[in-house]
């Protein structure tokens, strides 16, 4: 063998210092570290989950630490032992998980799910003004809680993913589940919903303009139903028949047109949403009485109030009454009859988010440095943050917008 002199050793140590050499990938670590509590969702009849085990998995091999609570994403059909192979802590107790410094769900928590949780973190949820009252917001001050609202919260092209996707998907199935009750099975008037030759269509008013009346109204005309839509927006009915690519009857909310509308029905979907935190009930109960017989009311806005005055909240196991020989089916979060679904759209939208959030270093920076987040920001650091929040409750609030001018 032969032997190397102690200079020729030198010399070829110094070229193999120069060559790219393998090095670990660099995880957060530290007090600024970020962990995201998933919980289960404890709230009647919701089945949904935040994360899929993809997106999971995705978070954690950029450096984030995800604690799933057993049984989190049972109801979407993901297991534990999913979320455990793609990264995630599984852990036993809810109480363990609100530890974690964000909180992502989908349902408000609960008061006692707040006492669980830290001083100063971040909670990522639905608000769903028309279900809170004051306690609500005063015991996420007393934590000095960040709370991020779903419904609030907009994208960088300003549309609000969340509510866009889940009406989507209410839209569908609204017209889904009007076939469903015209049918002789749920005692309906034993008609299909479309036009057979021979046969007159079935007629379908949508209440409302929005996501929920566009992908209500596809489905229908698919069907070939007769639609009229009405809604108080002139530029939103321009919108969506240009939406749909249909010559579609459209009207603004005149009560005599409408009142005829509705006596000729055999479908009625309400798909109004709250405007600046208030709640509108557009239908009397009178019009609901000169409604034909075993025709069927579908109220997707019964969680912020419903459009009728008939309306009252159902549940997936008894979903409809009768009043007035009019079916009501009134159950709010229509999308957790599809939770599969409905959890892997959530986790798209919430994913990018969270990355963001990584890539910033904390949510305080993400609040700071996007306007688009910022908006769905409705407490900070202990006080109320929005003004139709705060008007509703008759609470004091604070300008998120002023304190990023004094950062500034």
């Amino acid at each position: 063998m032969k032997k190397h002199s102690s200079a020729e050793i030198a010399k070829l140590a110094k070229q193999v210092s120069l060559r790219p050499q393998e090095s670990p990938l660099k995880i957060k670590s530290g007090k600024h570290a970020l962990y995201l509590g998933i919980p289960k969702e404890t709230a009647l009849q919701e089945k949904r989950v935040a994360l899929t085990p993809e997106a999971v998995a995705l978070l954690v091999n950029n450096g984030l630490e995800v604690w799933v609570e057993t049984g989190a994403g049972t109801l979407s059909k993901f297991s534990d032992n999913e979320y455990s192979e793609a990264g995630a802590i599984i852990k036993y107790s809810a109480k363990e998980v609100f530890e974690a410094n964000i909180i992502l769900k989908i349902e408000p928590p609960s008061l006692t799910e707040i006492g669980y949780m830290n001083h100063n973190i971040t909670l990522l949820s639905a608000f769903q003004m028309g279900d809170q009252n004051v306690e609500y917001v005063k015991a996420l001050n007393k934590k000095r809680v960040t709370a991020v609202a779903f419904e609030l919260l907009e994208d960088k092209a300003e549309g609000m993913p969340v509510i866009r996707a889940m009406s989507e998907i209410a839209g569908s199935l609204a017209m889904l589940i009007a076939t469903e009750y015209l049918s002789n099975v749920h005692g309906g008037k034993g008609i299909l919903l479309g036009g057979i030759t021979g046969v007159a269509p079935s007629k379908v008013v949508i209440l409302g303009a929005g996501t929920v009346a566009e992908y209500a109204a596809r489905i229908a005309l698919g069907l070939g139903a007769e639609i009229q839509i009405f809604d108080n927006h002139i530029y939103k009915l321009r919108r969506i028949k240009h939406a749909l690519g249909h010559l579609i009857y459209t009207s603004i909310l005149d009560n005599v047109k409408l009142a005829k509308s509705l006596a000729e029905a055999d479908v009625v979907i309400g798909a109004v949403r709250a405007e600046k935190g208030k709640i509108r009930c557009f239908i009397p109960e009178d019009m609901v009485m000169n409604m034909k017989p075993n025709s069927i009311i579908i109220d997707v806005s019964i969680d912020q109030g419903g459009c009728f005055e008939t309306s009252r909240i159902t549940s997936h196991e008894r979903p409809t009454f009768v009043k007035h020989d009019v079916i009501h089916y009134c159950v709010p979060n229509l999308t957790s009859r599809v939770a599969n679904t409905a959890s892997t759209v959530l986790s798209n939208i919430f994913t990018p988010i969270l990355l963001e959030i990584a890539e910033e270093g904390s949510v305080g920076e993400m609040i700071f440095c996007h306007q688009w987040f910022r908006r769905g920001v409705y407490a900070y650091n202990g006080s109320l943050s929005n003004i139709h929040i705060a008007k509703k409750f008759n609470m004091n609030h604070i300008d998120l917008s002023l304190l990023l001018a004094a950062r500034m």
